[in-house]
């Protein structure tokens, strides 16, 4: 147990085991400075963005090896990876091995959306080999805990399962508090209905007893379990659209209000919050998401899922919902949450986890140049001196999938005497538009 984690015996030291609490203090933390060494800004400012709301820090006071990161505008745009098993597929093995693929190929942060199996056992495993923060789902272990029946679900069972899960580490929550009875006949018009997990959960509950989202109704009490472990709150969209014709309605924008109200109440308990977005998004509506978002949410930071741009690419859907992320991020999401190519379509094995990863590494870097993000092209100029250069090993490292490159020059041009060859198999020693351009410049000295 860390130091922070012995310092919660009242009201007043709870909130002071804060980020967002040590902030408003201005007091910088080591979590703060750590964060500032990676994005290469001043701790001053970390602490200024915290403070403000607009970047924050999940950092569980129990989870020991974290390597903190910063979520926020001002930071490198963030990847999160789903993992988890299911009530058809559970094996501990394999979530540990999703965690530490997903640490290789540099997810920032790892959800466990366990809804099958042994779910204490399966997410402190995940805990104890992961470096980067762990976010989950709480409603999935509720539901678990009371056998299935969602009806079964009551207050006591709730906070229970919430501070479970803080104790053991959890730094982030995703909590579906912003769907409220009154949403629920706007949701007439969809296509698709309610394509959240939680958030149909929710709604079932609450057209059975016709009472008010238990979740709203006792935020209080979970900003105060937040408060004790500094969990972050990720308030979760219920109502994402689930395809193209349900995007940016009523319903969709209703609960986005709702978010921003309860974005400042955790901020005004100094707990640090993010808010989650959609969800299927046509291309020319990304933007106007976007600055809705920071408009009703006091720009908190803003954790998409894709945008998915087109509902049609099923088996590509990492590539599909890439293409909406790179725009979100250039608008202003904050961080992206990982689609792989079995969205829609089964359970992610450790490669699917690998692929979804690399493609959405992809889209964060892509808008951080686009963003002016401090050095963000100095890998890709890299990598261009590198190409331009034939060194092969070095375009190997700079590839965000070294391993896949390597794989594929190596496919290519099997042989050993064209590792240090001067043109790849594509265009051969005599069409090299590189070979032919250094021998042009080098006549013209």
């Amino acid at each position: 147990m860390t130091a922070r984690a012995k310092n919660i015996q009242d009201k007043d030291t709870l909130q002071a085991n804060t980020q967002l609490f040590h902030a408003k203090q201005g007091v910088i933390t080591e979590q703060m400075q750590k964060v500032a060494q990676d994005e290469n800004l001043s701790p001053e400012l970390v602490r200024q963005e915290v403070a403000r709301g607009r970047l924050i820090i999940p950092a569980n006071i129990n989870h020991t090896n974290l390597k903190p990161i910063g979520i926020g505008l001002v930071a490198r745009t963030k990847i999160n990876a789903n993992i988890g098993s299911s009530s058809l597929a559970s094996d501990i093995n394999e979530e540990i091995e999703k965690t530490k693929i997903s640490i290789k190929y540099g997810a920032d942060t790892i959800m466990d959306l366990s809804t099958g199996g042994d779910l204490d056992s399966i997410r402190q495993a995940v805990i104890a080999n992961s470096s980067a923060p762990i976010g989950t789902v709480p409603m999935y272990q509720i539901l678990y805990d009371v056998k299935n029946d969602i009806l079964k679900l009551d207050i006591a069972t709730m906070l229970k399962v919430i501070e479970k899960q803080a104790k053991q580490g959890v730094s982030y929550f995703t909590i579906h508090c912003g769907f409220l009875l009154e949403h629920l006949p706007l949701l007439s018009k969809r296509k698709m209905g309610i394509v959240s997990r939680g958030g149909s959960l929710m709604a079932a509950w609450m057209l059975h007893y016709h009472k008010q989202n238990p979740f709203y109704e006792y935020f209080d009490e979970i900003l105060k379990i937040c408060q004790r472990y500094d969990v972050s709150l990720s308030l979760g969209d219920s109502l994402r659209p689930g395809c193209l014709a349900d995007a940016s309605d009523k319903a969709q924008f209703g609960e986005l209000e709702i978010l921003g109200e309860l974005t400042r109440r955790a901020r005004e308990a100094c707990v640090q919050v993010m808010v989650e977005g959609p969800g299927h998004i046509p291309l020319n509506q990304i933007e106007r998401n976007m600055e809705l978002q920071k408009r009703y949410c006091d720009e908190a930071p803003f954790y998409v899922l894709g945008p998915l741009v087109t509902d049609i690419a099923a088996g590509y859907d990492h590539i599909a919902s890439a293409i909406g992320a790179s725009m979100a991020a250039w608008h202003g999401a904050s961080m992206l949450c990982y689609v792989t190519p079995k969205e829609h379509l089964g359970l992610p094995n450790a490669n699917d986890v690998r692929e979804g990863i690399i493609a959405y590494k992809i889209a964060a870097h892509s808008a951080d140049i686009a963003r002016g993000r401090v050095n963000a092209r100095l890998r890709d100029d890299a990598m261009s001196d590198a190409r331009y250069g034939f060194d092969w090993n070095r375009q190997f490292e700079l590839a965000l999938d070294s391993e896949r490159a390597r794989e594929y020059h190596d496919e290519s041009l099997p042989q050993e005497v064209f590792k240090d060859a001067e043109f790849c198999s594509m265009c051969g020693p005599k069409f090299c538009s590189y070979k032919i351009s250094q021998e042009l410049l080098k006549d013209r000295e």
